[in-house]
């Protein structure tokens, strides 16, 4: 490729891009890389002419670069045409309860608190433990043979005693499989989706009720 001092000797130095570059900008670089050719054969040494091969090699990597910057300019375009339409079907999310992961839930005055913990394999025990601020459990639900996939749970707000639960945050953990080989369980939990943000770096992020800013992709499951 043509060296730096001929493009100084020429005036045909780069000059910064800046936000009002044009289109044009594409034609007139082929331009100046044509005019510089044109000096290079001018200019060369008679005894040691350029070779056809080294002018086609020239052609050729300035095709490629220009060729890579209209695949990048494409794939910016292609990019910003998927993050509209992402934004688009996430604005419909508005209203509607989703499935995320969350291990620590909010009790209201009424209702309680449904979620599913995700299991690898098929267990004989299931249990869901429920705790408060300060540790204490406050519900344990044996909930028996679960299939593998997502294991649904429903506290309805009462403690073991059947006393309804003080309103609050909550801690949820899921126990499963079999006698002395039990472990805990992810953990998901069901809550309403109150707006829809679009992140600086370009992601679309889902502001969920009583549990704050998730981004779009962590959404396991849709409901009504």
């Amino acid at each position: 490729m043509p060296d730096l001092a001929m493009l100084n000797d020429l005036g045909l130095t780069r000059q910064p891009e800046t936000a009002s570059s044009s289109p044009s900008n594409g034609a007139l670089q082929q331009e100046a890389f044509l005019e510089l050719m044109i000096a290079q054969f001018r200019n060369q040494d008679p005894f040691k002419p350029m070779e056809n091969g080294d002018f086609l090699g020239q052609l050729a990597q300035f095709g490629t670069v220009s060729g890579i910057e209209d695949l990048q300019n494409s794939f910016a375009s292609f990019a910003d045409s998927l993050y509209s339409d992402q934004a688009l079907q996430a604005s419909g999310l508005i209203g509607r309860e989703v499935l995320v992961p969350a291990s620590c839930g909010v009790l209201g005055t009424t209702g309680g608190l449904r979620g599913a913990a995700e299991l690898l394999t098929a267990t004989p025990s299931m249990t869901v433990q429920i705790t408060d601020a300060a540790g204490q459990l406050v519900r344990r639900m044996d909930l028996g043979v679960q299939e593998a996939g997502l294991a649904y749970f429903d506290w309805d707000g009462l403690d073991d005693r059947g006393q309804r639960a003080a309103p609050g945050a909550y801690q949820v953990e899921v126990i499963a499989g079999p006698a002395g080989m039990q472990e805990q369980m992810p953990v998901l939990l069901e809550t309403r989706v109150d707006s829809v943000t679009l992140g600086n770096a370009g992601g679309v992020l889902l502001n969920l009720e009583q549990l704050g800013e998730i981004p779009l992709a962590d959404v396991r499951r849709i409901g009504a």
